[in-house]
């Protein structure tokens, strides 16, 4: 029969193929791609790969190529133009509103007065403030305190020139890089103390009236005591001068500079007043003058 032919044949090819090692064995098998002859049919129980089935790995997909454009410099021209007007707008949108608060809650000056109505509109009533940037405000006003004495020699009595303590502390601190606390607050405090502690007509208002009266007496006599008048100081009398400050050139704001004068009553020194050096000459020569 013919199945028997083809199978005879068939039997003496696996013969033949057997008795020849297995070399020439299963030619479709090497025909396959070489995909399914590297990748096993069945992977190990364990997930060893056996050595002659090598893994291939994937290949990595090519990387997106770098943005050369951040922010602004990655939009087209019209856009870049579109934003930096956007911004600059911002900008000055919020100067303004600094320099308007700025010059809302800062004291009275020559731009307030001349734009109040301007600055008043664009506070309120969004922006209402009720409080003061600074305290206390700047000072708008040249204060200087004057002293003269009347002094007591062989000759008689006689009163001295208006001496300018201010002037004197100004002295000190101007070209001096490390000023000294008493040159610039000493005096200037001592004066503070003194007018906010009386009234116009020099009458202590407080506990503390009489206070500052004797210090602002001491100061005095301390400065004076630096300068020999030729006899012994008896009374001395202070005063203040206040004169307002110039205003700019470029101001049409009219101020007078003519300085406003408090004079103080006379005060007559007593040991109390002198420095402590000064006190215990005067006690001395008070006790050579008993003795004698």
């Amino acid at each position: 029969m013919v199945i028997d032919g083809e199978r005879g044949g068939m039997d003496s090819d696996h013969d033949r193929s057997s008795a020849g090692g297995g070399k020439g064995a299963w030619p479709q098998a090497l025909n396959r791609p070489t995909e399914a002859r590297d990748t096993p049919d069945v992977m190990p129980p364990n997930g060893a790969v056996p050595p002659n089935h090598a893994l291939t790995t994937p290949p990595t997909p090519p990387a997106e190529p770098f943005a050369t454009g951040r922010g602004i410099a990655g939009l087209s021209s019209p856009y870049q133009v579109v934003a930096a007007l956007a911004l600059s707008l911002i900008g000055l949108l919020a100067c303004t509103q600094v320099a308007m608060v700025f010059l809302h809650v800062a004291p009275s000056n020559t731009l307030t007065k001349e734009h109040g109505k301007t600055i008043d509109r664009w506070i309120y009533p969004e922006f209402e403030q009720n409080w003061k940037l600074f305290a206390p405000n700047p000072l708008q006003q040249n204060v200087a305190v004057h002293v003269r004495a009347e002094v007591v020699d062989a000759g008689g009595s006689r009163t001295t020139r208006w001496m300018n303590l201010t002037h004197e502390d100004a002295k000190g601190i101007r070209g001096n890089f490390f000023p000294s606390h008493v040159n610039q607050n000493e005096l200037r405090r001592g004066w503070d103390f003194y007018i906010n502690s009386h009234d116009s007509e020099n009458r202590p208002n407080g506990l503390r009236g009489d206070l500052s009266e004797r210090y602002v007496r001491r100061i005095a006599m301390l400065r004076l005591s630096e300068r020999d008048y030729g006899g012994t100081i008896e009374r001395i009398q202070l005063r203040s001068a206040t004169s307002s400050i110039a205003p700019p050139p470029w101001s049409t704001e009219k101020i007078s500079t003519r300085p406003v004068y408090r004079v103080l009553p006379w005060w007559t020194v007593t040991s109390d007043d002198l420095p402590e050096h000064a006190a215990e000459k005067r006690r001395d020569a008070a006790r050579a003058e008993a003795n004698q």
